[in-house]
């Protein structure tokens, strides 16, 4: 018996624009075509933008992958509402440390998705 490996990326809404819209909309699906419509809708940066922040968010706050590309996806505000995205962790977090994701994600908020 032959055994295929899969393997599992999790995608921010931006990245999911960009795989989308490089296929070319004339050669989606109609489901593929709803969800380029969402994402067009939803995503509050750039595809670049979110890859950055999603590294920074797993390497230097010490994130899971997961956590980071909901918060990539929602771009919380605050400090309160970024603390919803991690209330599941079973690590205790900063504040301190939440204020500085805040910040970076507010750098990156001036960058707005095409």
């Amino acid at each position: 018996m032959v055994k295929n490996e899969l393997s599992e990326t999790k995608l921010t809404l931006p990245q999911v624009k960009k795989i989308l819209e490089a296929i070319g909309e004339e050669n989606l699906d109609q489901f593929q075509r709803r969800t380029l419509d969402y994402v067009n809708k939803f995503s509050k940066v750039d595809a670049e933008t979110a890859e950055k922040l999603l590294k920074k968010l797993v390497a230097e706050f010490g994130l899971d992958e997961a956590e980071a590309v909901q918060i990539v996806n929602c771009m919380p505000e605050t400090v309160d509402e970024l603390r919803i995205f991690l209330a599941g962790g079973r690590k205790i977090i900063e504040t301190a440390k939440l204020e500085a994701i805040i910040a970076l994600l507010n750098e990156s908020r001036t960058v707005k998705a095409s």
